[in-house]
């Protein structure tokens, strides 16, 4: 019995070592860019990881460069952002509502093929997508960086899977009751379904602030830029300005953060229910 508990403690052990060393290795990088973001130019190529005076101005050199609109390009990135996670949330709750909750022929058929598009690369989609972009004369403007990535497969997946989870019988009472389809949906389903609709909501706005590819063949304009391309726009310009480079990377993740603290409490709860088979 003692030799079992022993071999069960170091298995523990051994486990949160590795688990410390991965995060370790995870926190280092980011620990670098927040310490590189504070030095001067030339500590920036030095052994050393700690300034020998804090450079707080950098972040607000960053806001005044000549030619660098960083200001405008955060408020790009997170007007982006936003309005695809609202759409995409919204139309991946429809969408869910459909396929769980509602009875029509070919339903799972159709799931399946909606799912089957989770299986293309997005480099693949881009070229269609551009020429959408161009039938309709959205080539350089604000909806055509929203509209293509209004519709997600995978928050379809993870919120009827959620909702599958959420008893027929409210169903019926509310048809009893002479609730409409709608007022199911809105009134009934779609607050039960707050975990999984935070949880889409943390992955949708995480990954379109960092979306880099599509605002980079879709974008003319300066001043419509997203802030990944425009902290590209910000390295050539400044000469590998290494400490502004990293004030300005420090500051894009702010807002994922904001977001994750603010709505990671029903993160797990949405992860672990969405990932139930219903």
């Amino acid at each position: 019995m003692k030799k079992y508990i022993f071999s069960k403690t170091a298995r523990m052990l051994l486990l949160n070592i590795v688990l410390a060393i991965v995060a370790l290795s995870m926190v280092l990088p980011f620990t670098w860019m927040i310490l590189a973001s504070l030095k001067t130019l030339a500590e920036v190529g030095e052994d050393s990881w700690l300034p020998r005076v804090f450079q707080w101005g950098n972040y607000v050199e960053v806001f005044n460069i000549r030619g660098i609109m960083f200001g405008r390009w955060y408020w790009n990135s997170i007007f982006v952002a936003a309005w695809v996670t609202f759409l995409q949330v919204f139309t991946s709750s429809l969408a869910s509502f459909s396929f769980s909750r509602l009875q029509w022929k070919g339903r799972d058929q159709v799931f399946l093929m909606y799912l089957g598009t989770m299986m293309l690369p997005g480099l693949v989609m881009m070229i269609p997508n551009y020429q959408n972009m161009i039938k309709f004369g959205l080539i350089d403007s604000y909806p055509g960086l929203i509209l293509p990535a209004a519709f997600s497969a995978f928050g379809t997946f993870l919120m009827r899977q959620f909702m599958m989870n959420i008893p027929a019988s409210l169903d019926e009472a509310a048809e009893i009751d002479g609730a409409s389809k709608w007022q199911l949906y809105w009134d009934i389903i779609l607050p039960l379904s707050r975990p999984a609709i935070v949880t889409l909501t943390i992955f949708t706005f995480m990954g379109n602030c960092n979306t880099m590819f599509w605002p980079l063949v879709l974008m003319k304009s300066k001043d419509k830029f997203t802030l990944p391309i425009g902290i590209l726009a910000f390295d050539s310009s400044q000469g590998q300005q290494t400490n502004l480079l990293m004030a300005a990377a420090a500051m894009s993740v702010i807002p994922m953060i904001l977001v994750f603290i603010f709505m990671q409490k029903h993160l797990v709860k949405g992860i672990m229910l969405g990932g139930v088979k219903g």
